[in-house]
């Protein structure tokens, strides 16, 4: 095994680590579903909880996935099996990878339907985009949701093609910057649309009235989604980050990063649906709707539509493709290494399954939407299984691997490596033993208990 690991690709550095696995954070999960459930379950308290548990949980979490992956060298199958069979929870590390691979194509489906809301605005066409039925007409009809879908997927497999270095992070570390300069020209202009101010006292003020449980689980449940926590993406970033890069320091950057971009994205869209509505709630939980139906009518009413819209899209599609390749790459990793394939092999190889189900959730809502699983559509199926399912018992894995079998002791060894200190000790050990699990146990029974009409949420 010996001369793969010395073959291993890996970042340049500190900012090649943090760029790219911020890039894998920084996703649809918060420019898409961030802002609506932000807005649906409270504002202001909503994005105080998520920010209690991101830095804590979401910390938690983040340093022993990449301690692991920097410790074994592998990505999640290798890395769980490298502590071998000792408390039967190898099968962790296969959930781990298991579900980027199903995460993929129904993402790059969404992925797809940005591509053509983009196209639409540059061709001039956004007048249209706002108009009633335009998105259901779009994703109705197959061949359209299908072409625009695999170009995006294509778009995405090129860029793995190319490696780690010259591929993932040479592209997340163009296309980072420019989402945080994009983020923050349109939400300038959106919180000085009149009546926004509202929208930003609604969402950055904590409101006690607006608490409710499942303010709490909605906000663990994205912090899953927006930090790319039990998805074996940062196992595998970890398995090629260098051993004098700061595992503490990298996961505060990645953590800061991704809030301040659920921050600037709630302040691009609450306020201006704010605006637009006049507060009305039923427009603000419009929830997955929101910004393919909501968002084009709310651009149009500004006046300048066609050039926010254009920002705005453009925004959105770099950070879809950043996380999409995150998600793929995590997953030809763990070909690489299972199948002892090189990356070209792994790549077709992904390639193919993505192009399979990901057709299932694109034709989903045409000529595939008389196909129902457990009630949902294939694309809501996907996500339910992943996100609500599959993510809580991967994170209860992780944190019973890492506080049972292989002992906090060694996971503070790896990231003092570096000669930095282990400032948050207490807290991730905390956490690690006691209080992730039983967050993610949670998530898990929540979740499902709300898919299966026990409880609303």
């Amino acid at each position: 095994m010996e001369p793969q690991y010395k073959k291993r690709s890996a970042f340049s550095g500190k900012i090649g680590f943090v760029l790219s696995a911020a890039g894998a954070s920084v996703g649809l999960g918060n420019i898409w579903r961030f802002p609506y459930l932000a807005a649906k379950y409270g504002g202001g308290i909503f994005l105080l909880i998520y920010i209690l548990l991101a830095f804590t949980f979401g910390y938690t979490m983040i340093v022993a996935e990449t301690a692991l992956g920097r410790m074994t060298k592998k990505s999640p199958v290798g890395a769980f099996a490298a502590f071998g069979k000792k408390g039967g929870l190898s099968f962790g590390g296969w959930i781990n990878a298991i579900i980027p691979i199903l995460i993929v194509p129904y993402y790059s489906v969404i992925g797809g339907w940005v591509i053509r809301y983009l196209a639409d605005y540059v061709a001039g066409h956004g007048k249209e985009l706002a108009t009633d039925g335009y998105f259901s007409s779009f994703i109705s009809n197959g061949a359209s949701a299908e072409i625009c879908f695999v170009i995006f997927t294509i778009f995405t497999l090129a860029i793995i093609f190319a490696g780690v270095r010259n591929g993932v992070e040479r592209v997340s570390k163009v296309m980072m910057p420019i989402l945080v300069v994009l983020s923050v020209i349109i939400a300038g202009y959106s919180v000085t649309r009149p009546g926004a101010l509202a929208g930003v006292k609604y969402f950055l003020v904590p409101n006690v009235a607006h608490f409710s449980w499942m303010t709490v689980v909605t906000a663990m449940g994205q912090m899953f989604y927006s930090l790319s926590i039990a998805m074996g993406i940062l196992v595998t970033f970890g398995s090629y980050m260098k051993k004098d890069v700061s595992i503490e320091e990298s996961t505060e950057n990645v953590e800061i990063f991704d809030t301040a971009i659920a921050i600037m994205a709630g302040l691009m869209i609450i306020p201006a649906v704010f605006s637009f509505s006049g507060g009305d709630p039923d427009t603000l939980q419009a929830g997955p709707a929101l910004m393919f139906i909501t968002i084009p009518k709310v651009f149009e009413s500004m006046g300048l539509g066609t050039v926010v819209g254009i920002l705005f899209f453009t925004l959105v599609l770099f950070a879809a493709v950043t996380s999409s390749i995150a998600l793929t790459e995590s997953a030809v990793s763990t070909f690489e290494d299972e199948l002892g394939w090189d990356r070209h092999q792994a790549t077709v190889l992904i390639g193919v399954i993505m192009l399979v189900l990901g057709s299932l959730s694109a034709l989903g809502y045409g000529p595939l939407a008389g196909v129902i699983v457990f009630g949902m559509q294939f694309l809501d199926f996907f996500d339910f299984l992943t996100n609500s399912v599959m993510m809580p018992i991967a994170a209860i894995t992780t944190c019973l691997l890492v506080s049972r079998v292989i002992g906090v002791k060694k996971i503070e060894e790896e990231v003092t490596l570096s000669g930095k200190p282990f400032r948050r000790k207490v807290i991730f050990n905390f956490m690690i033993q006691y209080l992730c699990p039983v967050f993610a146990a949670i998530i898990l029974v929540s979740s499902v208990a709300n898919a299966l009409g026990w409880i609303a949420m």
